[in-house]
């Protein structure tokens, strides 16, 4: 056989070959045929037990849910998003004062339920209410609204700090070093190149987070604050009908299904370059 040949021969792709029917690719058939066949179930119960009356009776309670569930997250985002910043800092930097507090505050809020500090700010600080009512802080803490966003704030706030920093310490020194080298001062060395950068690495990350504070918001249902679980256990306690639990889990799905797909496309837009 010619050289020429061979290399021809070793360029060409390799033939198709049928996969074979192992254990794994079997059991992956079997899980997706059994969801099918849950979700043709859930489709002929919705259908078998539609009623126009309580879909005209709870259908706006359910928006309206559904609009506070999207307010309480983004709020929380958006603020926690802003103290993971001096965390974030305080994490990366050499001095024992600044990193071991960091440190500290988010080994607790990743190490603990998020269930649980909620309670420990609605319920626990109520126990406190002599000294709240001296600082005038009593009116703040004894609404479950601002509990609810406080919480949830601190909790993210951990999670993005460490999602920060994680994306910062990913951008190679060479590139500070580099833009130091040009004379740059450290405010746009981090604003214009190593910034940039680290929201590319950070980006899907920062997704998941959202789309867990999106799902953990139900647990706000406890402290009567009526978000779409919230509404959603109002409105089986009136009419026992399991289907309003299944609406609501509808209803997340879209939420997320449009979250991931809002993010996809906002990782192809920003990371096109990168394809080329």
């Amino acid at each position: 056989m010619s050289v020429t040949k061979q290399l021809i021969e070793a360029q060409l792709p390799p033939p198709d070959i049928a996969r074979p029917w192992t254990a794994a690719r079997m059991t992956g058939f079997a899980v997706m045929a059994l969801w099918l066949v849950i979700g043709v179930g859930i489709i002929l119960f919705l259908v078998a037990e539609w009623s126009p009356e309580k879909i005209d009776r709870y259908a706006p309670k359910y928006f309206s849910g559904l609009g506070v569930t999207l307010t309480l997250v983004s709020i929380s985002i958006v603020l926690g998003a802003i103290v993971s910043i001096p965390i974030a800092i305080g994490r990366m930097s050499s001095s024992s004062l600044f990193s071991v507090p960091a440190y500290g505050y988010v080994y607790f809020f990743r190490g603990t339920p998020l269930i649980a500090q909620l309670f420990l700010i609605y319920y626990g600080l109520g126990e406190f209410r002599p000294q709240l009512q001296a600082m005038g802080l009593w009116g703040f803490f004894r609404d479950p609204w601002n509990c609810a966003i406080l919480a949830f704030t601190l909790n993210t706030a951990a999670y993005q700090a460490e999602i920060l920093r994680g994306a910062l310490q990913s951008v190679h020194k060479g590139q500070f070093e580099g833009a130091q080298a040009l004379g740059l001062s450290r405010f746009v060395i981090y604003w214009k190149i190593i910034l940039p950068q680290a929201m590319i690495v950070a980006l899907r990350p920062y997704g998941n987070e959202i789309i867990l504070m999106i799902k953990g918001s139900a647990i706000v249902a406890i402290i009567t604050v009526f978000d779409l679980f919230g509404e959603t256990r109002r409105a089986y306690s009136r009419t026992f009908d399991f289907q309003t639990y299944i609406w609501a889990a509808i209803f997340y799905l879209i939420i997320v299904e449009a979250l991931r797909n809002l993010w996809n496309l906002l990782e192809n837009r920003l990371t096109r370059h990168l394809k080329r």
